[in-house]
């Protein structure tokens, strides 16, 4: 797409959002009014930061009759602000109408500010937009930029994608797995749940070693001490990096703010400690057991 900077006259900006925000005001707007609607999008190309703003978040409070208008904006308009601001302006709206548009943007557009702005608008309109989301994580047509925004929008979205995430964690792609359970570890967190969590807990134990990594890190920042057997098991693992993960998963749960009994980390640690040949590994692991005897030793004086 081309960008052309096409020239908003100030003066007529002004007067265009004052007359809006009183017939809103005033209860007369007549949302059905396609010319002004147009004009007011329009508009959102005005070099005034405040004054694109204030277009979008009355734009935002017209609601689903400025939707087609947007869309037109976000897949054509030559101005790149006026598509960014357009994607901006469609998550206050979240019509589900948009969805297509917003995905095309969202992996087309040539513009970085559009396109996070577009994962930002999927992000928001919820499930609808999962399944694309998982196909954009699945295939391997799409950049490592574009699928860490995927990422961060299913995790966003969280537990209204539930249905998806709690089944896609057996896909075949590693790269599904891992954004999934990246967005399962929001839901442990925000609503615990044991389902959530035995599924954090099964995939230490995934093929993959991101995942195991990525499930280790998020039961440590959820210090979920049921998972502490299968921790220690992962001390022992073949991948050094998930040994390392494991010890350092231990290390957080041992000093949470509510550890379980230091002896059931100490002795698989210190026990690791001795058949670990790695030198990373083993710094770490000797970090894990200072950091977890300078807690029990707090907790004594407490």
């Amino acid at each position: 797409m081309t960008n052309i900077q096409i020239a908003i006259d100030p003066a007529e900006s002004d007067a265009l959002l004052q007359t809006v925000r009183e017939q809103i005001s005033l209860q007369t707007f007549n949302p059905n009014d396609s010319e002004l609607l147009k004009k007011m999008v329009e508009c959102m190309g005005d070099s005034r930061g405040m004054m694109r703003l204030n277009f979008a978040e009355t734009l935002g409070s017209i609601g689903k009759p400025a939707t087609p208008f947007l869309v037109e904006a976000l897949a054509h308009h030559p101005n790149p602000v006026v598509r960014r601001a357009s994607a901006k302006t469609l998550t206050l709206i979240g019509d589900p109408v948009a969805l297509p548009a917003l995905l095309e943007a969202f992996l087309h557009d040539d513009d970085t500010v559009v396109h996070g702005s577009a994962a930002a608008a999927l992000a928001q309109l919820g499930e609808p937009s999962v399944p694309h989301l998982l196909e954009v994580l699945a295939s391997p047509q799409h950049s490592e930029n574009t699928k860490g925004h995927a990422a961060w929008a299913l995790a966003f979205i969280g537990s209204k994608a539930k249905k998806y995430l709690y089944r896609e964690i057996a896909s075949d792609s590693v790269e599904v797995r891992a954004a999934v359970l990246g967005a399962i570890a929001k839901i442990a967190q925000e609503e615990p749940e044991e389902a959530a969590f035995n599924l954090l807990v099964n995939a230490l134990t995934d093929a993959a070693e991101t995942v195991r990594i990525e499930a280790a890190s998020a039961l440590a920042n959820a210090a979920y001490k049921p998972a502490i057997p299968n921790l220690v098991e992962l001390l022992h693992h073949g991948s050094w990096e998930s040994r390392k993960a494991a010890a350092l998963a231990l290390m957080k749960i041992g000093t949470s703010e509510d550890p379980p009994e230091f002896s059931v980390l100490l002795e698989p640690l210190e026990t690791a400690l001795v058949n670990e040949s790695e030198a990373q590994v083993r710094r770490v692991i000797q970090l894990a057991i200072s950091q977890i005897k300078k807690q029990s030793e707090a907790d004594d004086w407490e």
